[in-house]
């Protein structure tokens, strides 16, 4: 058993040396992996990013108000007299013209009052016929020195009481029948009936709480918007004009754009401004007029004032280009040393939701990266890809 033990020894420590070498191979090839640009090793590869290059261009910015639509004339329908409603004669939202009949108030009293009054007059006007024929009774007579001046006088002073109350009489008809004509009620102006809380046999007087309907003068119509203080201060500096009234006469027409998110045909004007802070509401009112000769819109329905402000020698990128950190936005701008380099901008949005007008932070000639920036970090080297626009193909 000796003898045999050296060579034993030999074979283990052959077969050492080979699982050595064997791992030695291994990690010769592993290395040899790594060492190809992997993660462990070699540099990342310079990605093509799309470049603008920003140059002045012109925009109109818009900005939509709430509005409430009311008619140009709101005139409330009350009655003068007392009585029963006796007929309607319009319906509830339907046109009509001024003098057309709307309502008959049943006061029977004021067609009695007519009567007596027609009657007052006749027995006023005998009177008045007596006296005169006591005035030329007497004339002749006092001419012959028969009787005394003094019954002339007297007769003619009984002629001019009687002409007096004639006179009353005639003003007393006067008033009943300008109270008669009360109970028949007519529109004042072209508009359009409003709702009728009192029908067919209401008692209603002059000092009802709620009117007979309201009328809605549409030839033209009122939409009343507000401004707030902030808002108010950008509107007088930025319009020229020394006077809020100067600024307004300036203003571009104004659209309406209604419920249904539809625009109006016809512009407007925005004619007057209150300018007082409401400091309840810590908002100004501002009133546009919009013609309405077809009658489309109705008193009491709401929209949308749009407002509209052209922008000359403006900067404009697509929002892509930005995004938004701690309140703030920034942009990345192109550095000379083929960087991506983060700069905080100030800016407004386009009307079409897809861009930005840059108030500040940028300047025109500067290359802007306009998509892709979400795995870009500061400082990082990219290959630029100059675009004509931000929806074009990347040129060269």
């Amino acid at each position: 058993m000796h003898t045999r033990l050296p060579g034993l020894a030999a074979g283990l420590l052959a077969l050492l040396s080979l699982a050595a070498c064997g791992s030695k191979k291994d990690d010769t090839a592993s290395d040899g992996k790594q060492g190809k640009g992997g993660k462990d090793g070699g540099p990342q590869p310079i990605k093509d990013y799309p470049v603008l290059v920003v140059k002045p261009d012109t925009v109109t910015l818009y900005q939509d108000y709430p509005a409430t639509i009311q008619g140009q004339q709101n005139v409330e329908i009350r009655p003068k007299v007392d009585g029963f409603v006796e007929a309607i004669y319009v319906d509830e939202g339907a046109s009509v013209k001024k003098g057309q009949k709307l309502f008959h108030i049943s006061a029977p009293q004021y067609e009695q009052e007519v009567r007596t009054a027609r009657a007052g007059i006749k027995t006023a006007q005998a009177d008045v016929d007596a006296a005169r024929m006591g005035v030329r009774k007497v004339q002749p007579l006092v001419a012959r020195n028969i009787i005394s001046k003094y019954e002339l006088e007297a007769a003619q002073y009984t002629l001019e009481s009687k002409l007096a109350a004639l006179a009353q009489a005639q003003a007393t008809l006067a008033n009943a029948l300008t109270n008669l004509g009360y109970t028949t009620i007519t529109s004042p102006v072209d508009g359009v009936m409003g709702s009728i809380p009192n029908k067919i046999g209401s008692l209603v007087s002059s000092t009802s709480t709620d009117p007979l309907t309201t009328i809605s003068s549409i030839g033209n119509v009122y939409a009343y918007f507000s401004l707030s203080e902030k808002a108010l201060l950008n509107f007088t500096r930025r319009r020229p004009g020394n006077t809020l009234q100067d600024k307004l006469a300036k203003v571009p027409d104004v659209r309406l754009v209604l419920a249904d998110g539809t625009v109006y045909p016809y512009p407007g004007r925005v004619e007057t401004a209150i300018g007082q802070i409401n400091t309840e509401t810590g908002a100004s009112s501002f009133r546009a007029t919009f013609p309405n000769q077809q009658g489309f819109l109705r008193s009491g329905s709401s929209g949308s004032v749009r407002t509209f402000q052209p922008m000359d020698n403006v900067l404009i990128i697509p929002q892509s280009a930005t995004y938004e950190l701690q309140g703030k936005r920034f942009a990345y701008v192109l550095g000379r040393d083929t960087a991506a380099h983060a700069l905080p901008i100030t800016v407004v949005p386009t009307p079409d939701g897809a861009s930005f007008v840059v108030q500040k932070g940028l300047k025109a000639g500067q290359e802007v990266i306009v998509d892709g920036i979400n795995g870009l970090k500061e400082g990082t080297k990219i290959k630029p890809k100059v675009v004509k626009k931000a929806t074009t193909e990347m040129a060269g």
